[in-house]
């Protein structure tokens, strides 16, 4: 596993042994950063210079994927020891400062600044995502107009009553986004 572009490209992420930490896989990240650059309600203001939130983070690809990419900021919810620990040599592997590892769960998050984008990629089969997006909302975390990117297994139903504003298979995973409203 390795960051797909930009300031950190090709540097190699490490993950924690066994099954309990599912990185999302290079190709599905390259398509997804893909598609929030290109998409009619993406582009690059959605990464560039953003605080970003990674929840459910394990090895914090997705978040150190968006600071290599230009996110001025990059915050990482994760609760597991071993995870939280490939996460830690992830982030001083890539010699950055903006970034800050908040050792708790998604499901009961400390405060946190309203971010831009916030990707969600908890364990696959335990509808987390709705109870996650609310506990977030109501820590400060998603604010109106906050895109939100949640990963699933490509069989689990849509993970919000919110219009979506893309879902695509990627292999095993189903990636979900959604813009914010004051509804969450």
């Amino acid at each position: 596993m390795r960051i797909i572009a930009g300031a950190y490209k090709a540097r190699t992420l490490i993950a924690p042994p066994g099954a309990t930490t599912r990185p999302t896989s290079d190709r599905a990240r390259q398509a997804l950063f893909d598609m929030i650059l290109h998409a009619p309600w993406g582009g690059s203001i959605l990464i560039e210079n953003a605080t970003i939130l990674d929840a459910f983070a394990g090895t914090g690809a997705l978040g150190l994927e968006a600071l290599s990419r230009g996110a001025g900021f990059a915050h990482f919810i994760e609760n597991d020891p071993a995870a939280l620990t490939a996460l830690r040599a992830n982030i001083a592997a890539v010699k950055t400062s903006n970034a800050r590892v908040h050792a708790s769960s998604a499901l009961a998050p400390p405060p946190g600044p309203p971010c831009r984008l916030i990707f969600l990629d908890p364990p696959y089969g335990k509808s987390l995502i709705p109870q996650a997006a609310a506990k977030l909302a109501a820590t400060g975390w998603i604010a109106k107009d906050t895109i939100i990117i949640a990963e699933t297994a490509s069989a689990e139903p849509a993970p919000t009553g919110e219009p979506l504003l893309a879902d695509r298979n990627h292999g095993a995973a189903r990636i979900w986004v959604w813009c914010a409203s004051t509804s969450i």
